[in-house]
């Protein structure tokens, strides 16, 4: 088991108060309720992050997220439209079909270590997207269209979700819903982290041959930690095409990949929440350049390289200065 220090606890309460309670309540004083499908976007894009911040835990490079995230949007969009099952069931199972086709995949590939594994997992985005293409159940070119709304969930007779399509502002819902899930994902990230496989990971990033010849099953760890990660991944796109009413092969693309990839490093690859942080800024900081036109690319790009250059453990590896110069 593990304990939080005093610190980490107030700024547990922090985010939850920021998250569940002052974000909706300034929202709502304004009106401009698209932000909540902006913020939606971030937490599901910091929850596929979390993903591929995990297999670099173990020290693998992983650029292909959006393919587990295409996967997961097709198999929850095809659940509900075509087998009439509830969103709310057919989300775990996305992940769970995810993680499955991760350990198919994974058990060829894995043996694969830095840029081998990388060029591997880089063009997985586009096999997926083509296979999307050709496969019917998947309309081709045409996408899954009009998926439903998710529907509500009583026990007893008592709701505990609504119907989102009776509410005033479904995008409210969604915010909410993804809020959760990014927490419990989080909540999941640190307690693998701090747990004994949390320990193997972290021996087999420095030295696999060393964690081998003590007895560790590197093999297992490592479909298993792919397998988890691919499952994030799978749920964050069921939730975007929930979202979207829609999903087509174009949905992740190799793009989406990268920026999975570069919200880690930004954020600090050594920080469970830096996958969270990078989503947020990169997000942001590459709408606010938009005024910047043609430039805009080249200015996001260059800050990229200055920050990487500079802060190469991420943002999080930033230290306020204690009384003396110390840190």
């Amino acid at each position: 088991m593990f304990r939080l220090s005093t610190f980490q606890w107030v700024g547990l309460v922090v985010f939850f108060l920021a998250v569940f309670v002052i974000v909706p309540m300034v929202i709502a004083s304004t009106g401009r309720t698209d932000l909540f499908f902006t913020l939606t976007s971030v937490g599901l894009l910091a929850i596929a992050s979390a993903g591929v911040w995990l297999t670099f835990y173990i020290g693998r490079i992983n650029i292909g997220q959006g393919a587990f995230a295409l996967l997961g949007a097709y198999v929850s969009a095809i659940l509900v439209t075509k087998a009439g099952m509830s969103f709310w069931l057919s989300l775990p199972l996305a992940g769970v079909f995810a993680a499955f086709v991760a350990v198919l995949i994974g058990l060829p590939i894995l043996r694969l270590r830095g840029v081998y594994f990388a060029m591997i997992t880089l063009v997985l985005t586009q096999v997926f997207t083509l296979t999307a293409l050709a496969l019917p159940i998947t309309n081709g070119a045409k996408g899954i269209t009009s998926i439903p709304l998710p529907g509500g969930v009583s026990i007893f007779g008592i709701t505990l979700i609504p119907d989102f399509a009776t509410l005033e502002n479904p995008r409210q819902a969604f915010y909410f819903t993804t809020a959760v899930l990014m927490v419990l994902t989080y909540a999941a990230l640190y307690r693998i982290v701090n747990s004994r496989l949390g320990h193997l990971c972290r021996s087999m990033q420095q030295n696999e041959e060393l964690a081998s010849s003590i007895g560790v099953n590197i093999s297992y760890i490592r479909i298993l930690i792919f397998a988890i990660s691919s499952f994030f991944g799978g749920i964050g796109g069921a939730m975007f095409g929930s979202i979207a009413q829609s999903v087509y092969p174009s949905s992740f693309q190799v793009a989406d990949s990268v920026n999975f990839m570069l919200n880690c490093f930004l954020g600090g690859l050594g920080y469970v929440f830096g996958p969270m942080l990078g989503t947020l800024v990169l997000y942001f900081g590459w709408d606010l350049l938009f005024e910047l036109g043609k430039y805009q690319m080249l200015v996001y790009s260059s800050l990229l390289i200055v920050l990487m250059l500079f802060l190469p453990n991420g943002l999080l590896s930033l230290r306020m200065r204690k009384p003396g110069g110390k840190k």
